[in-house]
């Protein structure tokens, strides 16, 4: 289940309370991610190429829109969504050790940037109703303002941003 990794689940009709979202929880591994692998708002930070990064990712980005840029839950719950779509792309198909993660803020503007050493393009496919997979960037598609893919000379750098309303 997304987002509760870490989090005891029931076993058989065990109480459930056990196993409810809580924001304070989820808070701490957050803040303790920031503590391990730096804040990707200063600078990139690195994430080891696993699945499991991806629970990192959504958790850092969580906490940053939410907490610290104070936006919306809906607009966190958005780009909580992209940025998993993102890495799990880095994870899956560029064959890299780490990927990098930053996250900036500008006037009227979120922008998140996944790096990875791959230099293969990721490509925007139909979706069908019945499709099971193949929907990550159709996502970001759907539910960026922008994305792109910025090439490098080792690897390219995914993207999306997301307007904002200042207060």
């Amino acid at each position: 289940m997304a987002g509760l990794e870490g989090i005891e689940q029931p076993r058989g009709h065990e109480r459930v309370a056990a196993a409810r979202w809580s924001p304070a929880a989820e808070d701490e591994q957050a803040l303790r991610a920031l503590e391990l692998f730096g804040d990707p708002t200063e600078t990139e930070i690195q994430l080891p190429s696993r699945p499991e990064s991806a629970a990192t990712a959504r958790r850092l980005t969580q906490v940053v829109v939410l907490r610290r840029w104070q936006l919306s839950p809906r607009m966190t719950e958005d780009a909580v969504l992209l940025v998993s779509e993102l890495v799990g792309n880095a994870v899956r198909h560029t064959g890299a050790r780490v990927f990098g993660l930053r996250m900036r803020r500008r006037r009227g503007w979120i922008r998140v940037e996944v790096r990875d050493p791959s230099r293969g393009l990721p490509c925007l496919m139909p979706v069908q109703e019945m499709d099971v997979s193949g929907r990550g960037l159709f996502l970001v598609d759907k539910l960026s303002d922008r994305w792109g893919v910025d090439l490098l000379p080792r690897g390219k750098t995914t993207w999306f941003e997301m307007r904002v309303a200042d207060r």
